[in-house]
This record gives structure tokens, C-alpha cells and sequence, in this order.
């Protein structure tokens, strides 16, 4: 009897369910919210998937707020992530890398929901056209204006220390959701003969060290020197330069086999290229989560951030504990040299 419980499928919605039984301070609001984004997920997934068949693949034609070409299966991934976030009621309003704005939703049942959510629906979508695995990145907030009045931009400017929830889900061979509520992180792979993502991967712990680092080294030169002196370590020790160009892709084999994924900024980009609200603060709560480390590049914690704008920019350096360390001691060590 043991052994069949042991080996039961538990689905996503059975394990959110679950969790909120074990915390008495739960009323059901984010349980919902998961479980639209679950929902959401399997139908981007679907289109994903068929994507070479049917004419949503290539560019849009237009450019998002961020500056980055818009896909099209981004604004598909975009509208269903909002139409499915309306479903329950508990989302207050969503905020999209896709868009200028924050979008506030329409009520639902008189309700007065207290959560925004921020998301990057389609990370690294350049990479739909040649059959490259994508995927979604989600956070959760709850909102600090009146739940009986409107939703403010102050809802969404928080560090991502106050983030209640953050996730993502990666598009690939298999389809798997990770999230965490700030209690461990578990994965979820989607089985498609029963449609329902199942749990895969209990408690996932980053490796304390890795072999692997993730950098887009064609930019080697524009980097600076501390940085280039890093990678020159990491080519030193015969790591394995793994770079996918979605940074779902590079931080879920991190997750999984141990690494670090880096983001420097450049000249063309000062500040960095990856958005703090929707890709740099909810990779970072889930890899603190498993017990990782995400910093920038100038070696401040990544979720201690102030956040200013909602397209706001951010280096990081992310992953395994002893890698990162090691990357910031040659940020200190170089930097001195410089200066």
C-alpha cells in the first residue's frame, strides 16, 4: 500500500491544492492564480508545438517595449496568458514584457483581488523558428493599493523580495512548470496522454558547484575586463560553455546539473539587457529557493534591487553557490586592478 501511494501521479493542481491545506493563513486566492497560469501554460504549449504547422511562426512586424523584435506566437502566448489570468477573478492586473503598460483586468464576481502578476510570456522566442526550446516566466505580487480601488503602478515597482510566488515553464522534449511560493521548489512535467502536469521533480537543490556556464561569449570583447578574466577562468578549467539563448533553457539545466548563467552588460547595453521584473527577479527567487545565488554583475543581490520602471534593466549572474562566488571574487579582485 505504501508503495502505490508513493508512486501515485500527483498533478499540479492536486499539489497546489495540498500546500494550501498545510498553511491555515491560505484562502485560496494564489492557489487559483496558479492554477490559471497552469492552464495558460498548456495551451501555449499546444501552440508551441505546432507552431511550423499552422501561421503563427516568425516576426510580427513590430518591436516590444523592451526594443526586441515581437514574435508572433509571443503576442499568442501574451493573450492567453491574460485571458486565462481573467478566468478566477484573483489577478487585479497583469503587467508583459510584450507591452508599454500595465493592463488592469475586468472584476470577476464582485470580487477584490489581491495580486498583480508580471510575466515574460514567450522567453527566448527567436528561437521558435529553428525548433529551439522556449519558455514562460511568471511572478506573482501582492498588490499594495486598496484591493477596492484601482490598481496603482506602485502594485507592480516592488523589489523582489515581496514577490509571493514566481515560476516559470519550459517548452521542450518535455514541457515542465517549476514554481516556488517561498517553500522550496518542485517541477512539474506535463503528461500529455492525460493532459495534466504531474509532479516530476520534488524539492529541487541547485548543485553546490557545476562544470557548465552560460554566456553569450560572442560579446567577449565588449565585456569588461573582470568579466573577461572570469571566462577566461572558466576556459581555464575546461567548463562546458552552454548557451542556449532563452534564459529558461540555460537556467533549468543549471537547476538540474550545476553552472552559472551570466548577463553582463556591454556597451550597447549599460545597464544590462534583461528585464529585472520580468525575467531577472523571478529566476532569482527560484534559484535562492533551491539554494542558489543571483547577484549582477556589480555584485548586488538581485532581488534587493530597487525597481523603477516597469521595463527596467539589470546584469545578473546566477546559479550554483561556489561559482558565483567564484565569478564575484574575480569582479573584486580585476575591478581594484582597473581602478
Amino acid at each position: 500500500m505504501e508503495t502505490s501511494n508513493r508512486n501515485r501521479i500527483i498533478t499540479l493542481d492536486e499539489f497546489i491544492l495540498k500546500q494550501q491545506k498545510e498553511y491555515t493563513s491560505s484562502t485560496g486566492e494564489l492557489t487559483n492564480l496558479l492554477r490559471d497560469i497552469g492552464v495558460a501554460a498548456k495551451i501555449i504549449n499546444r501552440e508551441v508545438n505546432k507552431a511550423g504547422l499552422v501561421n503563427i511562426l516568425g516576426v510580427a512586424g513590430a518591436e516590444n517595449e523592451s526594443g526586441d523584435t515581437v514574435q508572433k506566437l509571443d503576442i499568442y502566448a501574451n493573450d492567453k496568458l491574460i485571458e486565462c489570468l481573467g478566468n478566477s477573478g484573483e489577478c487585479a492586473a497583469i503587467a508583459s514584457e510584450e507591452l508599454e503598460n500595465f493592463v488592469a483586468l475586468p472584476p470577476v464576481a464582485k470580487k477584490k483581488p489581491k495580486y498583480v502578476v508580471v510575466f515574460d510570456p514567450l522567453d527566448g522566442s527567436s528561437n521558435i523558428d529553428v525548433n529551439v526550446s522556449v519558455g514562460t516566466i511568471f511572478s506573482i505580487y501582492r498588490r499594495i493599493s486598496d484591493p477596492a480601488g484601482p490598481i496603482t503602478i506602485d502594485d507592480f515597482l516592488q523589489p523582489g523580495t515581496s514577490l509571493v510566488a514566481a515560476g516559470y515553464v519550459l517548452y521542450g522534449t518535455s514541457t515542465i512548470l517549476v514554481y516556488t511560493t517561498g517553500h522550496g521548489v518542485n517541477g512539474f512535467t506535463l503528461d500529455p496522454s492525460i493532459g495534466e502536469f504531474c509532479i516530476s521533480h520534488r524539492d529541487i537543490k541547485i548543485p553546490e558547484d557545476g562544470a557548465y556556464y552560460a554566456v553569450n561569449q560572442g560579446y567577449y570583447l565588449k565585456f569588461d575586463l573582470e568579466m573577461r578574466r572570469y571566462i577566461d577562468h572558466c576556459s581555464d578549467m575546461n567548463f562546458g560553455l552552454r548557451y542556449i539563448g532563452s534564459m529558461v533553457s540555460d537556467i533549468h539545466r543549471i537547476m538540474i546539473q550545476g553552472g552559472i548563467f551570466l548577463y553582463p552588460h556591454t556597451r550597447k547595453y549599460p545597464k544590462g539587457k534583461l528585464r529585472l521584473l520580468y525575467e531577472c527577479n523571478p529566476m532569482a527567487m527560484i534559484v535562492e529557493q533551491a539554494g542558489g545565488i543571483a547577484i549582477t554583475c556589480n555584485l548586488e543581490r538581485i532581488l534587493d534591487l530597487p525597481v523603477n520602471d516597469l521595463h527596467q534593466r539589470a546584469t545578473i549572474s546566477i546559479g550554483s553557490p561556489k561559482m558565483v562566488s567564484e565569478m564575484k571574487a574575480f569582479v573584486e579582485k580585476y575591478s581594484a586592478v582597473k581602478s
